[in-house]
This record gives C-alpha cells, structure tokens and sequence, in this order.
C-alpha cells in the first residue's frame, strides 16, 4: 500500500509544500497530482489525521464504514489509516491539504478541553462546517503558496494551531470535537484497539500498524500482547478469516478474489490456503463456484 503522506513529501515539485518540526505539512495541490497516482482506484493510508479543503474537482474516499464524495468547496477531516481513494481524470483536483499528527492535536487543545458532545464511534471521514472564519482560514493560507519564500517555522506552527482552534471553537463540528477529545483522553489501550478494528482489513504491515499506534515497532509487540492475549499475526489473520467469510456468507456470488482484497489479503493464493486450513472448505466453495473451475481460481 501506498503511504500518502510519505507520497507528497518525496515530489515537492509537484507539490508546493511547507513542513514543521519535520512532521506537519501543508501543500497546495492541483491536477498534476494525477502524475502520482495513475489509477482510478488506489488503496492509500497515512500515520497523520489530514484535513483539507476542496478548491476544484471531486474525488470519492471508500472507508471500512462507507463511501464520501468530496467536491469543491468541501472541508473534510480524515482519521489516520487505511482507505481507497477513488479518483476522476476527466476533471482536475485541487486542494489545500494539511497533515496534522495526533499529538500536536492533543497539545494544542490541552487536558482541559471538553466538547459537548462524546461520542463512542467516529467516522473516518468527517465533513466540516464551512464557516466563514474557516473560509478566511484558508484563503489566508493561499498567500503564502505565491509567495517565493518559505514563511518561518514558528509562523507556521501558529497557523496550524488557528486551523485546530478554529475547528475546535466551531458547535457544528460536534463529531469531530468528540474525536478531539477522544484523542486528548483516551488510554493508550483504548487507542490501540480502535486502531487494529478500523484497519484490519487493509493489507498494511506489522510495522505500519505500530506507526498508526504511535509506537515502536518492539512497543506495539509488546503492547498488543498484553491487550489481545496474542501476537498481531495471529489476530489479523483471524479477523481477515472472519470477516472474509462473512462476506461470502450474505453474498455468495461475490467473486473470491474481490473478497481476498476486501479482507486484506495480498494474495489469492494465500487467501485460500488459510480459508481452508481455519474452516476446512475452499472459499470458492462457499462462493458456489463449481469444482472445475475452483483450481483455476485459485491457484
């Protein structure tokens, strides 16, 4: 899979883009972007929340929870991890885009910051309301991509402050002030599991999913050890099992390798030994595929 985030840092000259304390970015990006990402559909994820605002084009994000279509003059926050971005070449895309990673989040707000509104979920896409403070926000920040030179950190470090403030200051956004505080208050186990729940159907890494965690590699071992009682291997692979056959369950006549990838499975082939070996029947099986053609599409 592809990390979106690392994507736009590699082509600055794509991209007009400004970064702070080597972990916060902003870009100013327009249809040259089609370069990157040549397919209409991409699978991408990111360690960074990102919030951005639509100037022109339209562009659909598939979740685990749902489908978005983003048009212009949207403003729509996005939770870190995994999803497929589904993308129109007849038309050009630009944007105002921001990375901006949990922890400069929770200490721009503080432990004292409490939304009115708590929620137990959170969609991964969340559109905001476009107030006119937001609208000023952004229109200011156009200034400095015409500009030759690169604004200061500190000035920089302000601006993605305002950005999360304003957002913060606004009752509309009530989804995402429940988030804010989610991340301001939850346990780091709580945090873990989410995590691991929202994106296991996406084939990333072991070391990919630390990273979505904000931990090391040894850390997040450690860590899910203690919480799910197995390694983070095993536990992928049974939910991938699961799910996948749930998939094939309420739809029989769903293709086997559309559900592989669906679950998070890199290949065909791997996908079906190990449907066979948890439930001691070919996935293709359950699919109703007839036997002479199960070999073929499996192998």
């Amino acid at each position: 899979m592809k990390n979106l985030y690392e994507s736009v840092l590699q082509h600055p000259n794509y991209h007009r883009q400004f970064s702070c304390n080597d972990s916060l970015i902003t870009i100013f990006s327009c249809p040259a972007e089609a370069r990157l990402m040549k397919n209409k559909f991409s699978t991408l994820w990111t360690q960074f929340n990102y919030l951005f605002y639509v100037v022109e084009g339209k562009k659909i994000w598939h979740t685990s929870e749902g489908s978005y279509s983003i048009e212009a003059g949207n403003c729509v926050f996005v939770r870190k991890g995994a999803f497929v971005l589904e993308q129109f070449f007849d038309i050009g895309f630009c944007l105002v885009l921001f990375f901006i990673p949990d922890d400069f989040i929770c200490q721009t707000l503080g432990k004292k910051f409490n939304p009115p509104v708590k929620q137990s979920s959170h969609r991964q896409v969340i559109r905001l309301n476009s107030s006119d403070t937001l609208a000023g926000f952004f229109h200011s920040m156009a200034s400095y991509f015409s500009e030759a030179r690169e604004p200061a950190q500190s000035l920089l470090e302000l601006k993605f402050k305002e950005l999360i403030l304003t957002i913060a200051d606004n009752p509309v956004n009530a989804e995402l002030l429940s988030y804010f505080c989610t991340l301001v208050n939850e346990p780091g186990t709580a945090a873990l599991e989410r995590i691991m729940t929202d994106n296991f159907r996406y084939n990333l890494k072991i070391e990919e999913f630390a990273q979505l965690s904000n931990r090391s590699l040894s850390a997040f071992k450690r860590d899910f050890q203690a919480i799910f009682n197995t390694t983070p291997g095993r536990w992928l692979l049974e939910r991938r099992l699961f799910y996948a056959k749930s998939l094939l369950s309420i739809n029989s006549k769903k293709a086997v390798s559309d559900v592989a990838f669906e679950s998070g499975f890199e290949t065909l082939a791997h996908f079906s030994r190990a449907f066979k070996q948890r439930f001691g029947i070919t996935p293709s099986s359950m699919a109703g595929i007839p036997a002479g053609a199960e070999v073929a599409t499996e192998e």
